[in-house]
């Protein structure tokens, strides 16, 4: 049986700055797009290193924001709605992939008008730089010992003192292992050949609503949720439009590729 480490959630204190693992791991998300992103543009000469880093920055915002404001409407859009100002109370937690990938949908956007550029030729180049960043996401949760898995008998299961004594799936590795590493291989290796537009986005979308779809069967449902319709959690219900849009844009990826002459 394992027990969770109770790492101290703060990583440096600098008097009265305390600087935490978690948004640790924010940062090292972005350092790894770029320096994905940067291994990409040696490849293909269409992007410049100053785009990239114009569209980590638009990136970020949509990251933050989204993730935020999904983080209220999904989850406790009734908690904020008694507290509006407690929105803006970041370093209490809380926030949402699915709202953080909308942001950055948004985000790529805004960035594809002003560059010219078309969305899903933008996205498609996003997709594969973005797992792992999610996969130290999973590890900043799993060092505050939050976001754990179900009680189980499995013989990894850990216990996690703060919540109970009860043996729990570690999901948040799983999740690591999921939607970090082995999406990022999946993508990295797909994209590496030419692809009809949309396509690499659309098998991200795919991806990772499968892989968090699958994951959330081993993780605790929120206290302030549980679950919800046919004992599926939120986060559920949030991934499955994800796949299916996913699937829909790869269909119309390559059905439009293989028609070029109706796109004209």
């Amino acid at each position: 049986m394992l027990i969770h480490p109770d790492f101290d959630p703060v990583a440096i204190h600098l008097g009265p700055l305390a600087i935490r693992w978690y948004g640790i791991m924010y940062l090292v998300g972005f350092v790894l797009f770029l320096i994905l992103g940067r291994h990409r543009i040696r490849e293909r000469s269409d992007w410049t290193v100053k785009e990239l880093d114009d569209l980590l920055f638009y990136g970020a915002l949509g990251v933050v924001l989204g993730g935020r404001l999904g983080y209220v409407l999904f989850y406790k859009f009734s908690d904020y709605l008694q507290a509006p100002l407690h929105i803006f109370y970041v370093w209490e937690g809380g926030m949402s992939f699915h709202g953080g990938m909308l942001g950055v949908i948004v985000a790529i956007w805004l960035f594809s008008k002003r560059t010219g550029r078309e969305w899903l030729a933008v996205t498609d180049f996003v997709a594969p730089l973005v797992p792992l960043g999610l996969g130290a996401g999973r590890i900043g949760n799993f060092i505050n010992g939050e976001l754990w898995g179900r009680p189980t008998d499995v013989p990894w299961a850990m216990i996690f003192p703060k919540m109970d004594m009860q043996p729990r799936h570690p999901s948040e590795l799983y999740e690591f292992a999921l939607e970090g590493v082995t999406l990022f291989l999946i993508l990295w290796f797909f994209s590496r050949k030419p692809r009809p537009v949309g396509a690499v986005s659309g098998l991200f979308l795919i991806g990772y609503g499968t892989f968090r779809f699958l994951v959330e069967f081993t993780r605790e449902p929120d206290d302030f949720l549980g679950l919800l319709a046919l004992g599926l959690s939120m986060g559920q219900w949030l991934s499955l439009p994800m796949v299916l849009a996913g699937i829909a844009m790869m269909a119309w990826s390559y059905r439009r590729a293989s028609n070029p002459q109706k796109n004209v």
